[in-house]
Protein backbone atom coordinates (compact mmCIF):
# COMPACT_ATOMS: atom_id res chain seq x y z
CA UNK A 1 0.00 0.00 0.00
CA UNK A 2 1.09 3.44 -1.03
CA UNK A 3 0.66 4.95 2.47
CA UNK A 4 2.20 2.23 4.12
CA UNK A 5 5.43 2.89 1.96
CA UNK A 6 5.61 6.30 2.19
CA UNK A 7 5.13 5.95 6.55
CA UNK A 8 8.21 3.23 6.44
CA UNK A 9 10.43 5.97 4.36
CA UNK A 10 9.97 8.22 7.00
CA UNK A 11 13.60 8.72 8.50
CA UNK A 12 13.11 8.28 13.11
CA UNK A 13 13.53 11.25 13.06
CA UNK A 14 10.21 12.06 11.58
CA UNK A 15 8.38 9.79 13.86
CA UNK A 16 5.68 12.03 14.29
CA UNK A 17 4.69 12.60 10.22
CA UNK A 18 4.62 8.73 10.34
CA UNK A 19 1.93 8.97 13.27
CA UNK A 20 0.39 11.65 11.60
CA UNK A 21 -0.16 10.04 8.25
CA UNK A 22 -1.35 6.94 9.58
CA UNK A 23 -3.97 9.03 11.51
CA UNK A 24 -5.61 11.79 8.82
CA UNK A 25 -5.75 8.76 6.87
CA UNK A 26 -7.66 6.66 8.72
CA UNK A 27 -9.51 8.72 11.02
CA UNK A 28 -10.96 10.99 8.73
CA UNK A 29 -14.55 12.15 8.07
CA UNK A 30 -13.10 12.58 4.15
CA UNK A 31 -15.31 9.92 2.24
CA UNK A 32 -13.09 7.37 0.25
CA UNK A 33 -13.00 9.84 -3.11
CA UNK A 34 -12.50 12.85 -0.86
CA UNK A 35 -9.47 11.46 0.42
CA UNK A 36 -7.34 9.61 -2.14
CA UNK A 37 -8.78 12.94 -4.50
CA UNK A 38 -7.18 15.19 -1.54
CA UNK A 39 -3.94 12.85 -1.44
CA UNK A 40 -3.48 13.15 -4.67
CA UNK A 41 -4.08 16.56 -5.27
CA UNK A 42 -1.44 17.28 -2.40
CA UNK A 43 1.43 14.95 -3.77
CA UNK A 44 0.71 16.87 -7.63
CA UNK A 45 1.17 20.08 -5.20
CA UNK A 46 4.28 19.04 -3.20
CA UNK A 47 6.42 18.80 -6.15
CA UNK A 48 7.49 14.99 -4.50
CA UNK A 49 8.65 13.17 -7.92
CA UNK A 50 8.61 10.18 -4.44
CA UNK A 51 5.49 10.82 -2.93
CA UNK A 52 3.76 11.25 -6.28
CA UNK A 53 4.99 8.18 -7.67
CA UNK A 54 4.07 6.44 -4.52
CA UNK A 55 0.43 7.55 -4.06
CA UNK A 56 -0.51 7.65 -7.71
CA UNK A 57 -1.09 4.21 -8.55
CA UNK A 58 -3.09 3.81 -5.84
CA UNK A 59 -5.58 6.79 -6.31
CA UNK A 60 -5.57 5.74 -9.30
CA UNK A 61 -7.23 2.07 -8.43
CA UNK A 62 -9.38 3.95 -5.75
CA UNK A 63 -10.95 6.68 -7.79
CA UNK A 64 -12.91 6.30 -10.66
CA UNK A 65 -11.29 7.63 -14.17
CA UNK A 66 -13.47 11.07 -14.05
CA UNK A 67 -12.70 11.64 -10.57
CA UNK A 68 -8.37 11.07 -11.27
CA UNK A 69 -8.88 13.14 -13.83
CA UNK A 70 -11.13 15.80 -12.15
CA UNK A 71 -8.15 15.64 -9.30
CA UNK A 72 -5.35 16.49 -11.79
CA UNK A 73 -7.46 19.30 -13.57
CA UNK A 74 -8.16 20.71 -10.04
CA UNK A 75 -3.90 20.68 -9.37
CA UNK A 76 -3.30 22.15 -12.37
CA UNK A 77 -5.59 24.67 -12.40
CA UNK A 78 -5.16 25.60 -8.62
CA UNK A 79 -1.40 25.63 -9.63
CA UNK A 80 -1.86 28.54 -12.11
CA UNK A 81 -4.57 30.53 -9.34
CA UNK A 82 -2.56 30.04 -6.00
CA UNK A 83 -0.01 31.87 -8.18
CA UNK A 84 -2.25 34.52 -9.82
CA UNK A 85 -3.96 35.32 -6.49
CA UNK A 86 -1.81 35.14 -3.95
CA UNK A 87 0.53 37.08 -5.61
CA UNK A 88 -1.97 39.70 -6.08
CA UNK A 89 -3.09 39.45 -2.97
CA UNK A 90 0.16 40.51 -1.97
CA UNK A 91 0.62 43.46 -4.14
CA UNK A 92 0.52 47.01 -2.07
CA UNK A 93 -1.77 48.57 -4.98
CA UNK A 94 -5.43 47.47 -4.54
CA UNK A 95 -5.86 48.09 -7.80
CA UNK A 96 -4.91 44.78 -9.25
CA UNK A 97 -8.11 43.48 -7.11
CA UNK A 98 -9.86 45.17 -9.40
CA UNK A 99 -8.37 43.76 -12.79
CA UNK A 100 -9.84 40.56 -14.47
CA UNK A 101 -7.80 38.20 -14.24
CA UNK A 102 -8.28 36.65 -17.57
CA UNK A 103 -7.31 32.84 -16.74
CA UNK A 104 -9.14 30.09 -18.27
CA UNK A 105 -10.88 27.72 -15.91
CA UNK A 106 -12.98 25.84 -18.37
CA UNK A 107 -11.65 22.29 -16.97
CA UNK A 108 -13.68 22.78 -13.56
CA UNK A 109 -16.74 24.19 -15.07
CA UNK A 110 -18.55 21.18 -15.47
CA UNK A 111 -16.72 18.40 -13.24
CA UNK A 112 -18.13 14.75 -13.21
CA UNK A 113 -18.07 14.71 -9.47
CA UNK A 114 -19.50 16.51 -6.93
CA UNK A 115 -18.61 20.44 -6.95
CA UNK A 116 -17.90 20.00 -3.30
CA UNK A 117 -15.21 17.16 -3.46
CA UNK A 118 -13.37 19.76 -6.39
CA UNK A 119 -13.54 22.41 -3.44
CA UNK A 120 -12.29 20.66 -1.16
CA UNK A 121 -9.33 19.48 -3.58
CA UNK A 122 -8.60 23.02 -4.46
CA UNK A 123 -9.11 24.01 -0.57
CA UNK A 124 -6.31 21.34 0.06
CA UNK A 125 -3.89 22.35 -2.77
CA UNK A 126 -4.14 25.89 -1.65
CA UNK A 127 -3.18 25.28 1.85
CA UNK A 128 -0.03 23.62 0.13
CA UNK A 129 1.04 27.03 -2.05
CA UNK A 130 -0.01 28.90 1.03
CA UNK A 131 -2.97 30.83 -0.84
CA UNK A 132 -4.94 33.00 1.81
CA UNK A 133 -7.46 34.53 -0.85
CA UNK A 134 -7.93 30.64 -2.03
CA UNK A 135 -8.47 29.00 1.15
CA UNK A 136 -11.11 31.58 2.12
CA UNK A 137 -12.78 31.43 -1.52
CA UNK A 138 -12.63 27.79 -1.42
CA UNK A 139 -13.67 27.50 2.64
CA UNK A 140 -16.70 29.57 2.14
CA UNK A 141 -17.94 27.42 -1.13
CA UNK A 142 -17.61 24.28 1.26
CA UNK A 143 -19.31 25.43 4.06
CA UNK A 144 -22.50 27.02 1.82
CA UNK A 145 -22.41 23.32 0.49
CA UNK A 146 -22.86 22.19 3.63
CA UNK A 147 -19.89 20.56 4.50
CA UNK A 148 -18.87 20.98 8.23
CA UNK A 149 -15.68 22.81 9.44
CA UNK A 150 -14.37 19.11 10.82
CA UNK A 151 -14.64 17.92 7.47
CA UNK A 152 -12.82 20.45 5.72
CA UNK A 153 -10.29 20.54 9.01
CA UNK A 154 -9.54 17.02 7.79
CA UNK A 155 -8.38 17.96 4.18
CA UNK A 156 -6.50 20.54 5.98
CA UNK A 157 -4.93 18.18 8.03
CA UNK A 158 -3.95 15.85 5.07
CA UNK A 159 -2.68 18.84 2.95
CA UNK A 160 -0.40 19.35 5.93
CA UNK A 161 1.06 16.36 6.72
CA UNK A 162 1.57 15.33 3.24
CA UNK A 163 3.43 18.52 2.39
CA UNK A 164 5.74 17.89 5.48
CA UNK A 165 6.11 14.02 4.26
CA UNK A 166 7.38 15.71 1.15
CA UNK A 167 9.69 17.59 2.22
CA UNK A 168 11.41 15.52 4.34
CA UNK A 169 11.11 12.25 2.15
CA UNK A 170 12.89 14.75 -0.81
CA UNK A 171 15.55 16.26 1.66
CA UNK A 172 16.93 12.78 2.82
CA UNK A 173 16.92 11.48 -0.76
CA UNK A 174 19.18 15.23 -1.07
CA UNK A 175 20.93 14.63 1.82
CA UNK A 176 21.65 10.83 0.43
CA UNK A 177 22.52 11.89 -3.10
CA UNK A 178 19.88 9.52 -3.71
CA UNK A 179 18.78 10.23 -8.19
CA UNK A 180 14.85 10.85 -7.04
CA UNK A 181 16.70 14.49 -5.54
CA UNK A 182 17.80 15.38 -8.69
CA UNK A 183 15.92 17.76 -10.91
CA UNK A 184 13.25 15.81 -13.20
CA UNK A 185 15.77 14.96 -16.62
CA UNK A 186 18.99 15.56 -14.62
CA UNK A 187 21.30 12.50 -15.11
CA UNK A 188 22.52 10.90 -11.42
CA UNK A 189 26.36 11.36 -11.78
Amino acid sequence: MALDDLRAALPNHAKDLRLNLGSVTTTSQLSPQQLWGTLLACAVATRSPRVLRELQPEARARLTAEAFGAVRAVAATMAMNNVYYRARHQLSDPGYGTLRAGLRMSALADPAVPKADLELWSFAVSAVNGCGQCLDAHEKALREAGLARETIHDALRVAAVLQAVATTLDTEAALSGAPEALPLGEPAT
